[in-house]
Protein backbone atom coordinates (compact mmCIF):
# COMPACT_ATOMS: atom_id res chain seq x y z
CA UNK A 1 0.00 0.00 0.00
CA UNK A 2 1.41 3.42 -1.16
CA UNK A 3 1.84 6.73 1.20
CA UNK A 4 0.09 9.75 -0.08
CA UNK A 5 1.62 13.16 0.33
CA UNK A 6 -1.08 15.61 0.79
CA UNK A 7 -0.34 19.30 0.55
CA UNK A 8 -2.54 21.43 2.32
CA UNK A 9 -3.38 24.62 3.90
CA UNK A 10 -5.40 24.55 7.26
CA UNK A 11 -7.51 27.16 7.01
CA UNK A 12 -8.78 25.86 3.44
CA UNK A 13 -12.51 24.46 3.35
CA UNK A 14 -11.55 22.58 0.37
CA UNK A 15 -8.53 20.58 2.26
CA UNK A 16 -10.34 19.86 5.47
CA UNK A 17 -13.08 18.12 2.83
CA UNK A 18 -10.27 16.32 0.60
CA UNK A 19 -8.37 14.94 4.31
CA UNK A 20 -12.18 13.80 5.79
CA UNK A 21 -12.44 11.52 2.78
CA UNK A 22 -9.62 10.44 3.02
CA UNK A 23 -9.95 9.73 6.94
CA UNK A 24 -13.18 8.15 6.13
CA UNK A 25 -11.85 5.67 3.15
CA UNK A 26 -8.85 5.17 5.96
CA UNK A 27 -6.52 5.97 3.30
CA UNK A 28 -3.04 6.29 4.86
CA UNK A 29 -0.82 9.92 3.89
CA UNK A 30 1.15 12.16 4.89
CA UNK A 31 0.01 15.97 5.46
CA UNK A 32 1.97 18.83 4.81
CA UNK A 33 1.64 22.35 5.00
CA UNK A 34 1.76 24.03 1.94
CA UNK A 35 2.39 27.45 2.78
CA UNK A 36 5.65 26.59 4.91
CA UNK A 37 6.83 23.96 3.02
CA UNK A 38 5.62 23.96 -0.75
CA UNK A 39 6.20 21.38 -3.17
CA UNK A 40 9.75 21.00 -5.21
CA UNK A 41 10.34 21.57 -8.58
CA UNK A 42 10.69 17.79 -8.59
CA UNK A 43 7.06 17.67 -7.28
CA UNK A 44 5.47 19.93 -9.01
CA UNK A 45 7.29 18.66 -12.73
CA UNK A 46 5.88 15.32 -11.66
CA UNK A 47 2.27 17.13 -11.03
CA UNK A 48 2.50 18.78 -14.22
CA UNK A 49 2.94 14.99 -15.96
CA UNK A 50 -0.42 14.07 -14.44
CA UNK A 51 -1.89 17.42 -15.36
CA UNK A 52 -1.46 17.37 -18.90
CA UNK A 53 1.54 19.53 -19.14
CA UNK A 54 -1.02 22.79 -18.52
CA UNK A 55 0.98 24.95 -16.16
CA UNK A 56 -2.07 27.00 -15.06
CA UNK A 57 -3.32 24.02 -13.18
CA UNK A 58 -1.08 24.08 -11.12
CA UNK A 59 -1.40 27.44 -9.79
CA UNK A 60 -4.17 28.32 -7.02
CA UNK A 61 -6.14 30.94 -9.47
CA UNK A 62 -8.62 32.24 -6.86
CA UNK A 63 -5.99 33.26 -4.40
CA UNK A 64 -4.61 36.62 -2.73
CA UNK A 65 -1.28 36.42 -4.14
CA UNK A 66 -1.91 34.89 -7.23
CA UNK A 67 -4.06 38.22 -8.11
CA UNK A 68 -1.43 40.59 -5.95
CA UNK A 69 1.00 39.49 -8.22
CA UNK A 70 -0.58 39.61 -11.49
CA UNK A 71 0.13 35.95 -12.27
CA UNK A 72 -2.88 35.82 -15.19
CA UNK A 73 -0.57 38.26 -17.04
CA UNK A 74 2.57 37.03 -15.85
CA UNK A 75 2.10 33.63 -16.55
CA UNK A 76 2.20 33.99 -20.67
CA UNK A 77 5.81 35.32 -20.23
CA UNK A 78 7.12 32.81 -17.83
CA UNK A 79 8.63 29.83 -18.83
CA UNK A 80 7.81 26.38 -17.35
CA UNK A 81 10.93 26.21 -15.16
CA UNK A 82 10.43 29.72 -13.97
CA UNK A 83 7.02 28.94 -12.69
CA UNK A 84 8.17 25.82 -11.57
CA UNK A 85 10.78 27.65 -9.62
CA UNK A 86 8.27 30.36 -8.65
CA UNK A 87 5.79 27.66 -7.17
CA UNK A 88 8.14 25.67 -5.45
CA UNK A 89 8.98 29.00 -3.38
CA UNK A 90 5.14 30.52 -2.88
CA UNK A 91 3.32 27.32 -1.37
CA UNK A 92 0.16 29.99 -1.21
CA UNK A 93 0.59 30.08 -5.60
CA UNK A 94 -0.04 26.10 -5.27
CA UNK A 95 -3.74 25.30 -6.01
CA UNK A 96 -4.29 23.04 -2.92
CA UNK A 97 -5.39 20.14 -2.12
CA UNK A 98 -1.91 18.77 -3.92
CA UNK A 99 -2.44 15.01 -4.03
CA UNK A 100 0.74 12.96 -4.96
CA UNK A 101 1.55 9.58 -4.36
CA UNK A 102 1.56 5.82 -6.45
CA UNK A 103 2.74 7.56 -9.42
CA UNK A 104 -0.82 9.24 -9.59
CA UNK A 105 -1.49 13.19 -8.76
CA UNK A 106 -4.08 15.81 -9.19
CA UNK A 107 -4.88 18.90 -7.56
CA UNK A 108 -8.33 20.32 -6.28
CA UNK A 109 -10.66 18.04 -4.53
CA UNK A 110 -13.81 16.71 -6.75
CA UNK A 111 -14.53 13.77 -4.57
CA UNK A 112 -15.25 11.78 -8.13
CA UNK A 113 -12.45 12.24 -9.30
CA UNK A 114 -10.00 11.51 -6.06
CA UNK A 115 -12.36 7.96 -5.65
CA UNK A 116 -11.20 6.96 -9.22
CA UNK A 117 -7.38 7.97 -8.64
CA UNK A 118 -6.96 6.11 -5.17
CA UNK A 119 -8.76 2.87 -5.70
Amino acid sequence: MSQWKVYEYAKCSTCKKALDYLDRKKIKYSKLPIADQPPTETELREMLGYLGGNIKKLFNTSGIQYRELGMSEKLKTLSEAEALRLLSKNGKLVKRPFLLGDGKGTVGFKEDEWARLLK
